[in-house]
């Protein structure tokens, strides 16, 4: 098994749990329940050496609640309901639903191999939108101070410095994250605004869910879960030209949390506003059912990263495991590929330290899929990292028409590729002590084709080469612990 714990209700920060931010265990035996509670969604299982099976469900909305895996003895699993104490309390565990009606999709995906895992869209097939999109929706890239300033860097100068920043990496947004209404203020906020307007640059502003399910002290507070103070504040978004909104601190699955989501999601397209979400439950198919939903966590993200060095220590680890269960089921939002060597303002030898490579850094902008990404890049970095580091985070796209899976295993490493139109990237990476040594089919590039590799040697000084694609369409590659790979025309 390859499963995610579920928490139990009301704890971890400010009693914001659960929220599915704990740690995925690999190669574990059957027969077990977590952490008494079961498991979240997608949960993936290897059957010896028969192959693959990924349990998941999708086109949950307002009028179900979202469900777990309850692990028994003898391999038994059942669906589970939301916990009683989620939501404080509130809310039935089990789902009120009119008849006639629809229950959600429960999905288990079958794979000899790992590639129809990988490339599944089974998520979106079944489901349909639910309202129609208000306007046409601006995905793409963006910066967010946070990840590397936390609170501090919430301020007026600080996040017109990113703006720019955003502007000279060619990205569309900047994410104005917590304590953005006492630290900079509406009236700045809306200068911000303007002036990222000018510089081709949207604004994303984060919001607490709020409500009486949890402690959770940033503001801005009591918006989200208010209908009239969300559409008056949304209104107020749309007259200065808000890009979208990232809501956080949700935690639970109740049938009232569903509908929250539900109401914050409708009420910002009326507004033309993309919703991400934080602190949050997986999406169901959401993507294709909300025209403006962009992306949620539901995964343990970057700011893990910046809390501990334990989460650097194991990022390769987690990396190659969300491309094979969270990530195949719908967006993660993520907001990594950190190029700063330490996660500080300052980028010097304090706090966590980056353990995996540059290399590593830029395949996971492609491994990791959401349209939109804001990466934990800094300023800094277009004179501190490579060239050709800060060259390709220019260019990675956020959206994508096809996946391949071409080799790896859950927690040990990855290689897939991802296309953008007629441009083929692939991206790999390495969570084993020992280098792993491959020879890969490429069917997607012609023989003769020149090709950018991007590759780590064992210190993981990273390096970029032009080849020519050989008549057999293989190559060779060879990626160290914490090392990446990358390909692309």
């Amino acid at each position: 098994t390859f499963l995610c714990p579920q928490s139990k209700p009301m704890g971890g920060f400010a009693r914001t749990s659960p929220s599915y931010e704990t740690p995925y265990k690999a190669d574990d035996a059957m027969g077990k329940n977590g952490w008494g509670e079961g498991y979240t969604f997608p949960c993936l299982f290897r059957n010896g050496d028969k192959g693959w099976i990924l349990i998941s469900e999708t086109g949950v909305d307002s009028k179900y609640c979202g469900s777990r895996l309850l692990g028994h003895e003898n391999g038994l699993y059942t669906i589970g309901f939301p916990q009683e104490g989620e939501m404080n309390g509130n809310g039935t565990t089990a789902p009120g639903l009119a008849l006639p009606g629809e229950t959600p999709w429960r999905t288990i995906t079958l794979g000899e191999t790992l590639a129809p895992i990988v490339e599944t869209t089974v998520s979106f097939d079944v489901v349909k939108p639910l309202y129609e999109a208000s306007g046409k929706y601006e995905y793409g890239r963006g910066s967010w101070s946070w990840i590397i300033g936390m609170d501090g860097s919430t301020k007026y100068e600080e996040q017109l410095r990113y703006i720019d920043f955003s502007a000279a990496m060619g990205y569309q947004s900047v994410l104005v994250d917590a304590l953005w209404d006492t630290q900079i203020g509406y009236d700045k906020v809306e200068k911000l605004a303007k002036y990222g307007a000018e510089k081709g640059v949207g604004l994303y502003l984060w919001y607490n869910s709020n409500g009486y399910w949890n402690d959770a002290p940033q503001s801005p507070r009591g918006i989200m879960d208010n209908a009239i103070a969300r559409r008056k504040e949304m209104k107020w978004m749309q007259s200065i030209g808000i890009r979208g909104i990232k809501v956080d601190f949700f935690g639970g699955d109740k049938q009232v949390t569903m509908q929250l989501y539900e109401d914050i999601l409708a009420d910002a397209n009326e507004y033309g506003l993309l919703v991400i979400f934080h602190g949050c439950t997986l999406p169901r198919g959401w993507e294709r059912m909300y025209p403006n939903f962009a992306s949620s966590e539901a995964v343990l993200a970057s700011e893990n990263l910046h809390f501990s060095q334990g989460s650097c220590d194991n990022e390769a680890f987690n990396a190659c495991l969300h491309p094979f269960i969270r990530n195949t089921v719908g967006s993660m939002d993520f907001g990594g590929s950190a190029l700063n060597k330490y996660y500080n303002a300052d980028n010097a030898p304090r706090g966590s330290r980056r353990m995996t490579s540059d290399v590593f850094a830029l395949a996971t902008a492609v491994l990791f899929q959401s349209p939109v990404q804001h990466f934990a890049l800094a300023p800094n970095n277009l004179t501190d990292a490579p060239e050709w580091a800060i060259g390709f985070m220019k260019e990675v796209p956020t959206t994508w028409d096809e996946v391949r899976f071409i080799d790896g295993y859950p927690g040990k490493y990855v290689v897939m590729a991802r296309r953008h139109g007629d441009k083929w990237y692939v991206a790999g990476v390495n969570a084993q002590k020992e280098t792993v040594k491959l020879k890969i089919a490429l069917p997607m590039f012609m023989p003769g084709d020149q090709v950018r590799v991007f590759t780590d040697n064992e210190e993981l000084q990273g390096n970029v080469k032009q080849i020519k694609v050989n008549k057999k369409q293989e190559l060779q590659l060879a990626i160290p612990c914490n090392g990446g790979i990358l390909i692309v025309e």
